[in-house]
């Protein structure tokens, strides 16, 4: 990624009660946004948590998908229009409220 992209980061936190199906994220969501949003998109990464700050520490956040654009612009473009699809689809895959952010690469 380079310097000026527009990155949103939508993370999935854990926490009794907190469900995440990282099989449905991965092969359904994810091709879903992908369609949805099409070639503004210029690159995407999923993560999973593994641990917390603290050794043998629960995660934070059970998954983080991350969405790359070339713009502000081109990324309201591509999800403003389809987000209520994009998030009508969460409760197939979470009962936990993601927490977005959307940046811009520094470096």
């Amino acid at each position: 990624m380079k310097p000026g992209m527009i990155k949103l980061s939508v993370m999935y936190p854990t926490g009794e009660g907190k469900t995440f199906d990282m099989n449905y994220y991965l092969n359904t969501h994810i091709p879903l946004v992908a369609n949805l949003l099409g070639d503004a998109v210029k690159g995407a990464t999923v993560e999973q948590g593994l641990g917390g700050p603290v050794p043998n520490s629960p995660a934070t956040f059970a998954a983080m998908g991350n969405i790359y654009f070339d713009s502000m612009e081109s990324f309201q473009n591509s999800f403003g229009p389809n987000a209520p699809k994009i998030l009508a689809d969460l409760p197939n895959f979470t009962n936990a409220e993601p927490v977005v952010q959307i940046s811009e690469v520094m470096a």
